[in-house]
């Protein structure tokens, strides 16, 4: 080795001692007669210190011909600190420099490669083998590693055995667009790239391997946002001879031990709503539930009073924001501003506040007497200095854009604390959702998720009403794992093709496979995916996913490092017999 030791690893206990520390400049000090440069590595930072009279002078020029990046390798005795630095490690111990070698010099970066730089992120990406020197980045992808390992140690101790599946697989239908692959030696045909493992994974059931997990790529060719890359990781798992309680209880298992081996925190049993429950209550399926601020519903108390935006609306529902009766007109004016907005959809907002002598408040006093303001705080529960805040229309698009203002009250109200974490599991999910637009039913989840057998009954007559064998997991308001019990079963599985519009030659075409696989003894199954990235960011407190993706792509898809996408040549496309269109 270059060196004996690390740069984040010299203590007070090592003074004495005679090392080798190779690594990058930080920055360099220089005051005259004395000379210090903080050396960094990826483990720490080490101040080298060089001193007239003690250091020779040639030494000393090649030190003060050192820039930000050179890579060095220096030679010297550890000394004590006269000077300590208490924010690292390393602050009570220099290294008293002897030898110097530049191993490389360097450019001068274009950004500061410190914990607060001054390049902005489209500069980071273009450098981001730069921007992955500096610690925060560094440390995200530290914690991806330990989360990585303690989810592999939780699966291998019970019992599940990783196995990779295809890369280049078969384009299908249901989901997202597929990236495809074209074929050189199969001329106008194409392979996609994985949406998910599902097929592969069912198929390794019927093969026998009753506990599989993959730690896996998957690609999606869709809009991107913070949560959102074209490539991403999943924690892929299925399991055979299972009910859906025991693959909630397994999977509770590893989360739980992933905050506390990972995070340090304790987290009980996981509680359980609904998805019909999430909507009333929530107006979303992975509702926030680090503060409360639940809908309540006023159809019987607020229509019917005179007040047209009430009494023409299929649904009047609010939240009471507590203590915070003292928003201003023009902070409330915001709000409206806010639920207004195309991205949320509302028309209006209705505001009543609770004063401190118990007397309401509201904007639409000329419609509403005392005693009916007075039923809708009881209905609120609402005490002094309360503030209710009410929407009204039609019911689905009332209750998206009252999540929407739930959680901006929550978070202009301090309520969404990135250090404290609310998990649980949403179940009973409709297994169908009907498209307007397509006039056909789609997969809530995807085409092989099983109805509940309480349901089964209703496939021909009301499809609609059927709820499916499937679960989410959700973490402050982000669903970061969802899966179901499959359907094993050959004849449900056709069922189900044609209830999504499949004609029997597509279902052969695109799944013959699989439900030929049900014929030779498919054992009952099921599983779950995690979206191993947004774990990652949400255990360490981000918002978006790329910061814990080591090369990530920006928000239109592209690697602005290696500039890809980007044309291919000619005679390559002429191999793939791809002709484009000019």
């Amino acid at each position: 080795m270059l060196r004996t030791h690390t740069c984040g690893e010299l203590r007070i206990y090592n003074v004495g001692e005679e090392v080798i520390l190779t690594g990058w400049v930080q920055r360099l000090r220089d005051k005259g007669g004395m000379l210090w440069i903080d050396l960094r590595d990826r483990y720490g930072i080490t101040q080298l210190s060089l001193e007239e009279g003690l250091t020779p002078p040639a030494l000393f020029d090649q030190a003060r011909s050192l820039g930000r990046e050179y890579v060095i390798r220096a030679t010297g005795k550890v000394v004590e600190r006269y000077s300590k630095n208490d924010k690292i490690p390393t602050g009570a111990i220099e290294v008293q420099v002897k030898k110097l070698e530049i191993l490389n010099p360097s450019k001068l970066p274009p950004f500061l490669i410190e914990d607060e730089t001054d390049g902005g992120d489209d500069l980071r990406m273009r450098y981001r083998y730069l921007d992955l020197r500096r610690s925060p980045v560094r440390h995200n992808l530290e914690l991806r590693h330990r989360m990585m390992r303690e989810v592999r140690h939780y699966l291998d101790s019970h019992f599940f055995i990783e196995v990779e599946t295809p890369v280049l697989i078969k384009s299908t239908p249901e989901g997202a667009r597929d990236f495809v692959v074209p074929s050189r030696m199969n001329p106008g045909e194409f392979y996609a790239l994985p949406q998910s493992p599902q097929t592969f994974k069912q198929l390794l059931m019927v093969a026998g391997f009753d506990k599989y997990y993959q730690i896996v790529k998957c690609f999606r060719d869709e809009d991107l946002r913070a949560d959102r890359q074209p490539e991403f990781t999943q924690i892929d798992c299925e399991l055979s001879f299972v009910t859906q309680e025991d693959i909630l209880n397994r999977f509770e298992g590893l989360i739980r031990h992933l905050f506390e081996q990972v995070k340090g925190i304790h987290i009980d049993r996981l509680p359980r709503m609904t998805y019909d429950d999430a909507m009333r209550y929530y107006g979303s399926d992975k509702p926030d539930t680090r503060f409360d601020m639940r809908f309540v519903e006023l159809n019987d108390l607020a229509r019917h009073k005179g007040f047209k935006v009430f009494d023409d609306a299929e649904l009047v529902v609010g939240i009471n924001a507590r203590g915070a009766a003292n928003y201003t007109r023009k902070q409330l004016d915001e709000l409206t501003d806010f639920v207004k907005r195309p991205q949320v959809g509302a028309t209006g907002l209705v505001y009543a506040r609770i004063n401190e002598d118990g007397s309401i408040k509201s904007s639409v006093d000329k419609f509403f007497t005392a005693e009916d303001l007075q039923a809708w705080a009881w209905a609120f529960e609402a005490k002094p200095g309360d503030l209710l805040l009410i929407l009204a229309g039609p019911k689905d698009k009332t209750r998206k854009a009252l999540n929407e203002l739930r959680l901006e009250m929550g978070t202009q109200m301090g309520l969404r604390d990135k250090n404290v974490f609310s998990p649980l599991w949403v179940v009973d999910f409709p297994l169908l959702e009907w498209d307007e637009q397509t006039q056909r039913y789609h997969a809530m989840h995807h085409p092989f998720t099983s109805p509940k057998p309480d349901d089964i009954e209703l496939i021909d007559d009301r499809p609609g009403d059927i709820r499916a064998n499937a679960y989410d997991m959700v973490i402050n308001g982000v669903e970061v794992g969802g899966g179901s019990i499959r359907i094993h079963d050959r004849r449900l599985q056709e069922r189900m093709f044609h209830l999504l519009g499949f004609s029997r030659d597509e279902a052969k075409a695109q799944f013959g496979f699989l439900m030929e696989a049900f014929e030779y003894g498919a054992p009952p199954h099921g599983g779950i995916a995690f979206g191993f990235d947004r774990l990652c960011s949400l255990f360490g407190g981000s918002d978006s996913i790329r910061d814990y993706i080591a090369f990530p792509k920006n928000n239109s898809g592209r690697d602005v490092m290696i500039d890809a996408p980007a044309p291919i040549s000619q005679d390559q496309l002429d191999e793939l017999h791809i002709r484009m269109k000019h």
